[in-house]
């Protein structure tokens, strides 16, 4: 029995339909209200499916939920809420947990002796962001260069914030990093091996490679960048969020003083959600990973840009979920608690995103051609 949680969202509904198309099952599925769940499970007939009614923030519905389950899938949040909520209580269960999200703070609960795991695996950032965010540079990196050196990001698009996400957002203005910081620190870059604040600037009206227009970036540096930055062994690193919607971009700038001041974060996340919506209006929605490495191939300098580009990040957070869920399931994951970049095979993920039937593309470009030479096909 596989539990999923969340199971009637953006993300969960994307996890459950991958894990079905997988052969992964029975399938146990989780959600606050029944309806929406109830209807996950009849949009696919035939499949081993159950539905149950569970609220994760209820210790004794939670532990029901995961009871006989091997493996318990986790797109519930808010993440920076949560915590180590779901890990927990599949761990006491004896079930392997995969988590789309969870970052540092989750990390560091189950990994201070505080919760037992046994010979169970607990995967943490299984998602597109985190995720990934690492997995690709790390795909790239093997695939395409026998040393490297530097990356730039470019990360963003155009998209429905759901009120989850919302709420996450502005929780990671004080959480979500290490030790109890913040989920990562604006304008700081990667810079000859260590973190460097203020080394970059936030720019309007910018036009950045693969992305049509004029667009906004903010540089932001994540405890998962530096944790990629380190395991490749690179030297610089420049992370820029991309937000081509100017609502999204305009609330986004205001966040940290509004949080400063004390203003609701609820009604912050009300905004943040009605601001995507009104971006989207008259556009057809997208969301891309477009990441340019430097290093060396046989023995010359060379560059090589890959392009992920998907109609939805939610539901391709649902796929990785689903495909680190196989990995853990067929023993490719050691006991233990990992961030999924760290342990899960990149070429084997890229794979699985090849075989998904997902409306994305994935393309590799050489560092001297114009942004529409494509080395790859689509996936």
């Amino acid at each position: 029995m596989i539990g999923v949680l969340g199971a009637s969202g953006s993300v969960g509904q994307g996890a459950v339909e991958h894990l079905h198309r997988l052969g992964v099952g029975p399938l146990r599925l989780g959600a606050r209200r029944p309806e929406p769940v109830q209807q996950v499970a009849t949009g696919l007939p035939g499949a081993d499916i159950e539905t149950v009614q569970v609220d994760v923030r209820d210790p004794a519905a939670l532990a029901a939920f995961c009871a006989d389950t091997s493996l318990v899938v986790n797109c519930a949040g808010p993440t920076y809420e949560l915590k180590e909520t779901v890990a927990a209580a599949a761990l006491a269960a004896g079930a392997h947990c995969v988590d789309v999200a969870g970052d540092d703070p989750v990390h560091e609960a189950l990994t201070g002796g505080g919760v037992p795991g046994g010979d169970r695996t607990v995967l943490l950032s299984a998602g597109t962001l985190p995720g990934l965010s690492s997995l690709l540079p790390r795909w790239l990196a093997a695939t395409e260069f026998d040393s490297v050196d530097t990356l730039t990001a470019w990360v963003g698009g155009v998209e429905h914030c759901s009120p989850v996400v919302a709420v996450d957002m502005m929780l990671s203005l004080r959480s979500g990093g290490a030790a109890g910081a913040a989920y990562g620190e604006a304008n700081a870059a990667w810079r000859g091996g260590t973190v460097r604040s203020r080394a970059l600037r936030p720019a309007e009206d910018a036009t950045v490679p693969q992305f049509a227009g004029s667009v906004a970036v903010q540089p932001f540096l994540s405890a998962e960048t530096c944790r990629l930055a380190r395991t490749v062994r690179l030297r610089d690193v420049d992370w820029l969020n991309v937000y081509p919607g100017p609502q999204v971009r305009t609330l986004l700038a205001a966040l940290p003083a509004a949080a400063s001041h004390g203003v609701d974060e609820a009604d912050l996340a009300r905004r943040m959600v009605r601001a995507a919506q009104l971006d989207l209006a008259g556009r057809s929605p997208y969301y891309q990973m477009v990441f340019t490495m430097g290093g060396s191939r046989g023995g010359v300098r060379a560059e090589r840009t890959a392009v992920l580009r998907t109609t939805s990040s939610y539901r391709l957070t649902g796929l990785v979920g689903a495909l680190a869920a196989v990995a853990v399931l067929g023993g490719e994951v050691p006991p233990g608690v990992h961030y999924a970049a760290d342990v899960l095979d990149p070429a084997t993920t890229v794979t699985g995103l090849r075989a998904a039937g997902e409306p994305l593309a994935l393309r590799l470009v050489a560092g001297d051609a114009p942004d529409d030479d494509a080395e790859e096909g689509t996936l």
